[in-house]
């Protein structure tokens, strides 16, 4: 039987434009002194995502690549195949269609790992290729919770303490603990411990809706704050005015940056506990929701040599995401990228990252004034939030620079109010903008309880789409949580700054007009993005209607 000739790594990668010559060239040089695999090198470099390899591989072999984070292995599944043979043989059990089961794996030569499979599960193996960074982050936790179940532990915790008189600290202290590993097992942004009269609710906000967790007695209520200030270095004495502060969480061999908020309330100190996930992958703005045609514009405008490009929306709306991807499609090696962030959340080669320490005086306006020495190219500032910080993003873009920002802004154009309150010089504005991009996450409709149904007329005349038109949603499952949605996905609108915005911007003409003139030019606003997402079937009306309105 003739051996199949199949394309080197390298060669696919360059054939994409995933990677050029030069750094192919740089990666096969560090490969001399690392001995990796070249996949491994690139990853590790961050000239590709552990993704980008996996798709890679995948094309190689002509198999089908699997997005784990849309399909999260189900709990039945994995009690299939035990964790000791999973781990030995590198494979995955992600979901079962009657006789055939899918199987995640990572080297698509792993035969012996799909032999076993079929072996111990009498079924039709049908192997499916995972990124190596998600398959081992994967296999670690969905194994432990299950071998672990954390959600039992605090229920008998709970009623442990609300039948007991003394309450001893340290199993307070336990309790914080797996309330934080269900958060992660949950895939919880946030924490909310919030006292009532007679108890206190916990909450998690899940892709950003809170929901619901546990109700725990309020005698307990004084002990958790207490351990929450311990650990974020907050004044345990002062409980009449707000404090901050920051701990990491280790879990899994992986920290977790915790950001902790005390406010005084009627009935004690709420507490929120923002998690932050020190996450190694690399993120390309093909995975963040944009469509195909926005994507090309986007790259366009970020091989800009000078100006500023905005990244607007609420907390939580994944800004800094797309910041980072930014960096992605940029030239790292020719270009000089230096950033301050609040907190670095990913670290990239070749970028001269920084963080704010404001007990230092290390703040984004100080850390710009002193970028302009270190002969940047291209300016991350993390977030715009004064007077000083707008101007010098103001004048690094009029000097020559690329500068890359976040603002706190409804919409795409009311980003020029908001920098007009900064004491921003108008024709300045005008003239350095690039563009601006408003966004919102949106929760995506669960693969495994996905169903068709038919737009109602109440429907039809809200979003102004046909009546009978077809639409999906969720109805919910335990891979879901019974929520009916997994995961999150961006909505957007791109305002792109031409010689007539520009003069728009600089004569101080409305909103109105400024935005009838770019929705005229092709921004397609927010809302409308969110509609065309629903009748894909990525996302539901209803999402769209909570999110954008």
């Amino acid at each position: 039987m003739k051996e199949v000739k199949r394309k080197k790594i390298g060669e696919l990668l360059l054939e994409k434009g995933l990677i050029n010559h030069k750094q192919l060239s740089i990666a096969l040089s560090v490969q001399k002194i690392t001995k990796e695999k070249l996949g491994e090198t690139l990853v590790s470099l961050g000239f590709v995502s552990s993704r980008a390899i996996a798709e890679a591989l995948a094309e190689q072999w002509n198999m089908e690549y699997l997005d784990i984070s849309l399909y999260p292995p189900l709990p039945e599944t994995l009690k299939l195949i035990p964790r000791t043979v999973a781990e030995e043989y590198q494979i995955l059990p992600i979901y079962t269609e009657n006789s055939k089961l899918v199987v995640g794996i990572v080297d698509p030569a792993n035969f012996s790992g799909m032999d076993i499979a079929r072996r111990l599960t009498s079924k039709i193996i049908v192997p499916k290729i995972i990124d190596k960074e998600s398959f081992k982050e994967t296999l670690e936790k969905t194994y432990y919770f299950i071998e672990n179940p954390i959600d039992n532990k605090i229920r008998e915790m709970v009623e442990s303490f609300s039948s007991s008189k003394e309450i001893d600290v340290a199993l307070v202290a336990d309790l914080l603990d797996l309330l934080m590993a269900e958060s992660i097992r949950r895939r919880a942004t946030d924490i909310h411990i919030t006292p009532q009269e007679r108890l206190v609710m916990v909450f998690y906000r899940i892709d950003g809706v809170l929901q619901y967790a546990y109700t725990l007695p309020k005698n307990i209520h004084s002990a958790l704050v207490s351990r929450v200030k311990i650990l974020s270095g907050m004044d345990i004495a002062e409980q009449r005015l707000p404090q901050d502060g920051a701990f990491v969480y280790k879990f899994l061999d992986r920290e977790y940056d915790m950001r902790s908020s005390t406010v005084p309330t009627i009935y004690g100190e709420n507490v929120v506990i923002r998690i932050l996930t020190k996450s190694p992958s690399l993120l390309e703005l093909t995975r963040l929701g944009f469509w195909p045609e926005q994507i090309d514009l986007l790259r366009e405008l970020f091989a800009k040599p000078y100006g500023i490009i905005l990244i607007t929306g609420p907390t939580g709306s994944g800004k800094t995401t797309t910041l980072y991807s930014a960096l992605r499609e940029m030239n790292l090696i020719e270009r000089n990228v230096i950033t301050v962030e609040d907190p670095v959340e990913y670290r990239f080669s070749f970028v001269r990252q920084t963080q704010v320490n404001e007990r230092a005086g290390y703040t984004f306006a100080v850390a710009g004034r002193n970028f302009m020495r270190q002969d940047p190219d291209v300016m991350l500032i993390g977030e715009i939030r004064d007077e000083e910080t707008a101007s010098i993003a103001l004048r690094a873009s009029i000097t020559g620079h690329l500068l890359l920002s976040t603002l706190h802004t409804n919409d795409a154009v009311s980003s020029i109010p908001r920098l007009v309150d900064f004491n921003v010089d108008r024709f300045m504005l005008g003239y350095a903008l690039l563009c601006v991009i408003s966004q919102r996450l949106v929760r995506r409709i669960c693969p495994y309880c996905k169903k068709e149904y038919r737009a109602t007329s109440k429907e039809a005349a809200e979003f102004g789409i046909p009546e009978g038109t077809l639409l999906y949603r969720g109805e919910g499952c335990d891979a879901c949580n019974h929520t009916g949605y997994t995961g999150r996905t961006l909505i957007s609108e791109i305002m792109v700054v031409d010689e007539e915005i520009a003069h728009l911007i600089s004569e101080g003409e409305s909103l109105l007009k400024i935005k009838k003139t770019a929705i005229d030019k092709g921004m397609v606003p927010l809302r409308e993005d969110g509609i065309k997402k629903a009748l894909e079937g990525i996302t539901t009306l209803e999402e769209v209607k909570r999110v954008a309105g």
